[in-house]
């Protein structure tokens, strides 16, 4: 029924003609079942508020961005703590941060020189953040994906 009400099985004939003598429609809620369940309610008015609680779970939701700062195994000091400021502020707003380091030429034969960078962030970010994807190399690259620490 219009007020939720159970009507009981009837056929879809006498069922239409009853919810459109209550100026309703009748909406078929559950197909698959047997016997198919429906229900009498104003449908269009369905629709609009179904629009707006999709409008507002979509207007609250957070969008969390995954920033990425690049490194290279020989970054210096003063550069590597720039970054690591970098990293800190995207994390402080919420955001994912993707560390990169990049490979070039001859430095692909040593890797363990990128690791050594890597293990440091997440040495120097632990109170900030949590490790996502431990280190990995792909390719010329290994990064590594921290996220904001809850709380």
């Amino acid at each position: 029924g219009a007020d939720g009400a159970q009507l009981g099985i009837m056929p879809t004939q006498e069922a239409l003609q009853f919810a459109e003598e209550q100026g309703f429609d009748l909406v078929e809620v559950a197909p698959n079942e047997r016997p198919p369940v429906c229900r009498i309610m104003d449908y269009g008015k369905y629709k609009y508020q179904r629009s707006k609680r999709q409008q507002l779970a979509k207007k609250k939701q957070k969008v969390i961005l995954v920033k990425e700062i690049k490194l290279r195994p020989k970054t210096e000091e003063h550069d590597y703590q720039f970054k690591i400021q970098h990293v800190k502020r995207f994390l402080q707003d919420g955001h994912k941060a993707k560390v990169t380091v990049i490979f070039r030429g001859r430095e692909i034969a040593h890797t363990e020189l990128g690791r050594r960078v890597l293990d440091r962030i997440i040495v120097d970010l632990e109170e900030e953040a949590t490790v996502e994807q431990m280190p990995k190399q792909e390719g010329r690259n290994m990064t590594l994906v921290l996220s904001p620490r809850a709380g």
